[in-house]
């Protein structure tokens, strides 16, 4: 089947229209008449980048956007092409897009869903955007993932943690690259189990939005399964800054386990309030009192410090993965910026490759002729091994890593160190998995 018929087959699934409503034949092409949402009739191709540049998550957001320079850079035939290099897919050239200079935009998503939105809708509709990617919050991302569905445009999620996104919220133009909470969970809990026992007491301090409620439900499910006992699970607002009166509870509690379902900025505030309570050199029944961070980021146990010692959870990637398409990532990201990648610059890097690849193999900038290129993509050369996005979620799989703050780190960018690369097979579910049911991916949306 060539570039152009599954391009019309892809509208053509769609009941896409154009004008007034009238059904688009079946001799339809891009060509012929406006096709899809912003479609690039110039030399050039703009994406947009709506990152988190205020707010809590505003450090992730600057590595993401960090990592959005490069990957336009390299698209563009910039820099040594970094992770083109080693990606076993080998559409893209160097010449930007189907030939097109790639350019960009970026937004301020403020880690508030509206004003997220906001960026978005101004990026697609004033500066002619014909791809979304970015984010630091799964609010975030399930939310401009649903504007982009409308408006007909790709939404490639950045840093999206959440079961929700590929689950009840899924939407067909929408495509997650990094892992969730359920695979977090599955892969911790061996660890856990391994070094601590069966026999915890754990109390959750949890963000109080979708991701939060995501992990906790996630750790609580695995958790539970080995015989702990979560004595208590309380949600912490997104703007909190100062946890003390959500530490001093725990102290009585009888909990001998805190588990900070807490990321970024909340992370580090929580976790240093938890230190400051001595809750670390605490004892519960002559056992050792433990913290827990699910999800990590090198970003966060900078912020952190000392603190993350000892501490485990798991992350999406590492800049210390030793495969060539980690080291070339790692090589371009230090020569450019001076220091090592964050997982979150790693996963916004990626799908904006992935995205351009997806476009070239397409032969399209329409996005259900890139929507199709992408459903059920294998791929390699990208870290965390080979890779799936699963068509009937558009999640991915690949491997998950276990980590632990260095006892010994050898400077401030070298303090996680990888427990165990947990393989691919063991964080895979079912498509009908109980915490993603409830939504249908439905159509791809071309828009215009």
């Amino acid at each position: 089947m060539s570039n152009n018929d599954v391009t019309r087959r892809r509208v053509l699934k769609t009941g896409a229209v154009a004008g007034a409503g009238l059904a688009l034949p079946t001799i339809f092409t891009a060509q012929s008449v406006r096709a899809f949402t912003n479609e690039p009739t110039g030399s050039s191709v703009k994406l947009g980048f709506n990152v988190p540049q205020t707010n809590a998550y505003a450090d992730e957001g600057a590595d993401e956007l960090r990592a959005y320079e490069l990957a336009v850079e390299h698209l563009n035939g910039g820099g040594d092409g970094g992770m083109m290099n080693t990606f076993s897919s080998k559409a893209l050239k160097g010449n930007g897009i189907l030939g097109k200079k790639v350019e960009f935009v970026t937004g301020d998503t403020q880690t508030k869903s509206d004003a997220a939105r906001a960026s978005a809708k101004s990026m697609i509709e004033k500066d002619g955007a014909v791809m979304i990617t970015g984010g630091s919050s799964s609010g975030v991302a399930i939310a401009v993932q649903g504007l982009c569905q409308d408006a007909g445009v790709i939404f490639m999620a950045g840093l999206t943690h959440s079961n929700d996104t590929t689950g009840k919220d899924k939407k067909a133009n929408g495509f997650r690259h990094f892992f969730n909470t359920e695979m977090s969970g599955s892969a911790l809990a061996p660890i856990l189990e391994a070094n601590y026992g069966k026999d915890r007491r754990a109390y959750h301090l949890t963000a109080d939005y979708t991701w939060g409620w995501s992990q906790e439900n996630s750790i609580r499910n695995y958790t539970e399964a080995l015989g702990w006992e979560t004595v208590n699970a309380v949600k912490t607002p997104l703007a909190t800054t100062d946890f003390s009166s959500y530490i001093a509870p725990v102290l009585n509690s009888g909990a001998d386990v805190l588990v900070l379902n807490h990321y970024g900025g909340n992370m580090v505030n929580s976790l240093t309030n938890a230190v400051q309570f001595g809750l670390r050199d605490k004892q519960v029944e002559g056992r050792n009192f433990e913290i827990i961070v699910p999800l990590y980021s090198r970003l966060m146990a900078r912020g952190a410090g000392e603190n993350v010692k000892g501490i485990f959870g798991s992350t999406n990637w590492h800049w210390s993965l030793s495969d060539a398409g980690s080291q070339a990532f790692v090589k371009s990201f230090g020569e450019k910026y001076g220091f090592p990648p964050s997982q979150a610059a790693h996963t916004c890097y990626v799908q904006t490759l992935l995205y351009a690849d997806a476009v070239e193999r397409a032969g399209t900038f329409n996005p259900c002729g890139v929507a199709e290129a992408l459903e059920g993509f294998d791929f390699d050369g990208l870290g965390n091994g080979p890779t799936l996005y699963r068509a009937e979620d558009h999640q991915c799989f690949k491997d998950v890593l276990v980590v632990k703050g260095k006892e010994n780190p050898t400077s401030e960018f070298d303090l996680l160190e990888i427990v165990e690369v947990t393989p691919r097979a063991q964080v895979e579910y079912a498509v009908d998995h109980p915490d993603f049911a409830g939504g249908d991916l439905g159509q791809c949306n071309p828009g215009a």
